[in-house]
């Protein structure tokens, strides 16, 4: 789960680490009064859920207040587009106003789960302020990696590997390390998958400040965290996303024209594979789960159908804990619900499968059932 810039620094200023001061605005009659508030230059950030606002054209640097005003009034409100946030753009609904700081050194900074090794991977740069990946093939000798193990934690040695390899004053070295232990301690208390400062950094009274903060949060763990799922941020969020994630679906919005639904994330990457060779494209990622209930399977398909560029849908089971009756009954109960005006292809196998196409069969709906794949494939390219 993704969290926003100002809610990752309340986690910051909770573990200690340095951030600057800030103040958060939802409403524009309430920029004069917080801007008054506020000492110049002052830093006005769109807060949404994605890279790049800068670059958009959501982050503004005002040495004035009529110019911090200014900008407050154009973002707050604004739809705005990043290379994240595709070309719909996003909603401002909220902005940071932050005070501005003597930079004298910019660093990247960066904490994430290292899958091969099963440990933790720390990445920092004295490139800060620029994407990490652009530097990584521009100059990938001036990226620092270090591997820790969580087992052991952060050692003395890596903390001085990084110091030396960031070329930081002795001056600032303390501050470095002990905001770097925070963080990792942070990293570990909340579960993260990822922890990113960018820019990272040193002031001209060598202070060491977080001056940007990305915190996203492993999902599988918000039970242990019912602070951060208070800052989950359902706004932007696609709706149908939200409405299955409601129900406990695996559900991801594409941009094709199939929708699909399968129990099982292998299934439903072969099934999206099928599609695209039927000559036609995905418009979901649906994945019900082995042991779906009929409820979850008609709210499932009823998500499927809401979408309104979805024109056909292939459903592809393999009955093991879920069978192939119980998915039929979902599927009828929920076409009649609805209304099924739109084609759909069904291919089952496994427990109870003749069950199953019996009730697709007798439903009187327009439900085909496949005899294999082959014959799915041909029946989606006919859609």
């Amino acid at each position: 789960m993704k969290i926003h810039e100002y809610q990752a620094k309340e986690l910051f200023r909770k573990s200690g680490i340095p951030v600057p001061k800030g103040k958060i605005c939802q409403e524009k009659k309430d920029i004069t009064s917080l801007l008054a508030e506020m000492q110049l230059p002052v830093a006005v950030k769109a807060q949404i859920l994605a890279g790049g606002r800068g670059k958009g054209g959501g982050v503004v640097l005002a040495r004035t207040m009529d110019a911090a005003q200014t900008a407050a009034e154009k973002i707050l409100g604004m739809q705005l587009i990043t290379k994240q946030t595709g070309k719909k753009g996003t909603e401002v609904k909220t902005i940071l106003f932050e005070q501005g700081v003597n930079i004298a050194k910019e660093l990247y900074l960066s904490m994430l789960v290292d899958r091969d090794r099963a440990g933790i991977l720390i990445i920092a740069s004295r490139d800060g302020g620029m994407d990490i990946e652009t530097v990584a093939e521009e100059n990938p000798e001036r990226i620092l990696t270090v591997h820790v193990n969580p087992l052991l934690g952060l050692q003395g040695y890596q903390i001085r590997e990084l110091i030396f390899g960031l070329e930081l004053k002795a001056s600032v070295a303390k501050a470095f390390s002990e905001l770097l232990k925070k963080l990792f301690s942070l990293f570990v208390q909340y579960d993260c998958s990822l922890v990113e400062i960018n820019p990272l950094v040193i002031t001209t009274e060598d202070t060491v400040l977080a001056l940007d903060a990305k915190v996203d949060i492993d999902s599988n763990s918000l039970f242990r965290h019912p602070d951060i799922l208070a800052m989950h941020d359902t706004s932007e969020e696609d709706e149908l996303e939200a409405a299955a994630a409601s129900h406990g679906l695996n559900y991801i919005r594409l941009d094709g024209t199939i929708g699909s639904m399968v129990n099982g994330a292998g299934l439903a990457m072969a099934t999206m594979d099928l599609i695209k060779q039927a000559g036609v494209e995905p418009a979901n990622f649906l994945d019900v789960g082995g042991g779906a209930s009929a409820e979850m399977v008609e709210n499932g398909f009823r998500i499927l159908l809401s979408d309104p560029n979805v024109r056909g849908i292939f459903i592809n089971i393999f009955g093991g804990i879920l069978r192939c009756d119980i998915l039929a009954e979902g599927v009828v109960a929920a076409a009649r619900k609805i209304g099924l005006s739109l084609p759909v292809v069904v291919r089952m196998e496994g427990t109870n499968v003749e069950e199953g196409r019996k009730i697709l069969a007798q439903s009187g709906l327009n439900l085909t059932s496949a005899t294999d794949l082959n014959h799915a494939a041909r029946l989606l390219a006919a859609i």
